[in-house]
């Protein structure tokens, strides 16, 4: 009797380990899906962006506030470790941290658009949680290439400019724009750069947005943005040079154009997000009622 016993109770976590299991299994997050992205949708997402910004200004201006703040303190940094000449390449590479900057933005579109209410203390609070998700692994990598970026730039200085004697902005400048060896520097820095934004683009064009509203692991997330850019790869590219352009002229002004720059562009890739990205429950909804009504006609 006691064996018996024994031998029921020891089958008991088997099959709660094995309902467990297919509970996981059941949980899973499906593979986001990919739509191609024409040009009518990168100007519905602008629209799109420019309302959000309009509805929540003060929201847009914080956030395009931190970031230009941000980028003075970089410069002044630059400068007061008597490495001025880094002002350009450093204000070339700031942008990269963008997307990260941008996640409040994307978190005050999705609450616009699920008619939540907005508060201070929801979306900085949901910026702070971040921490312990995926989306803080993204930031490492963004992190991470501009890192490179910069080591890049220390680089080419050596191999072009090593022996100028640049030590001052003048200096730079002057050297830059007069000499062969600055010219040289100044188109390999530039292809070179171009190539950095590309595979950060790529990336990162709806990986953030992703990982805002959904659990996935960031390297899902990567590869996920990396489909969406192959998907459509002309307006993806042509999205990506817009931003580019758009933000490294709005950081002229000490910075101070990104006010509004940043807020409409990060309420825009939430839209583009949105129009490129689905998911299988998304669409199960729509069908599943198609389905109630369909049973209701034959019923009636």
């Amino acid at each position: 009797m006691g064996e018996n016993n024994a031998s029921v109770s020891s089958s008991i976590p088997l099959k709660q380990d094995k309902k467990a299991s297919d509970m996981g299994a059941e949980t899973k997050l499906a593979a986001p899906r990919v739509h191609a992205i024409k040009l009518s949708d990168i100007i519905n997402a602008l629209e799109a962006g420019l309302r959000d910004f309009r509805a929540a200004p003060a929201y847009g201006l914080f956030f395009g506030l931190v970031f230009a703040v941000g980028g003075n303190i970089v410069i002044l940094c630059a400068f007061m470790a008597d490495m001025s000449y880094l002002s350009y390449p450093l204000a070339a590479g700031f942008w990269m941290i963008g997307p990260f900057v941008a996640v409040g933005l994307y978190e005050v579109s999705r609450r616009l658009e699920k008619n939540e209410p907005l508060t201070w203390s929801g979306v900085l609070g949901v910026i702070w949680r971040q921490h312990r998700r995926e989306l803080a692994w993204m930031a490492f990598v963004v992190l991470f290439i501009l890192l490179m970026w910069m080591f890049e730039i220390r680089l080419l200085i050596a191999l072009f400019l090593g022996f100028k004697g640049v030590s001052t902005m003048h200096e730079f400048v002057e050297v830059v724009l007069t000499t062969r060896e600055g010219i040289m520097f100044l188109l390999v820095g530039h292809l070179v750069g171009a190539a950095f934004s590309i595979v950060l683009f790529s990336i990162s064009v709806v990986s953030f947005p992703l990982l805002l509203e959904k659990d996935y692991d960031f390297v899902t997330a990567m590869i996920t943005s990396v489909k969406v850019v192959v998907a459509s790869p002309l307006p993806m590219l042509l999205w990506g040079a817009s931003i580019t352009v758009e933000l490294l002229v709005s950081m002229l002004p000490a910075f101070l154009g990104l006010l509004f720059t940043l807020p409409v562009l990060g309420h825009a890739t939430w839209h583009l997000y949105r129009a490129a990205i689905s998911f299988e429950e998304d669409e199960e909804l729509p069908n599943k009622m198609e389905q109630e009504e369909n049973q209701q006609t034959k019923t009636n």
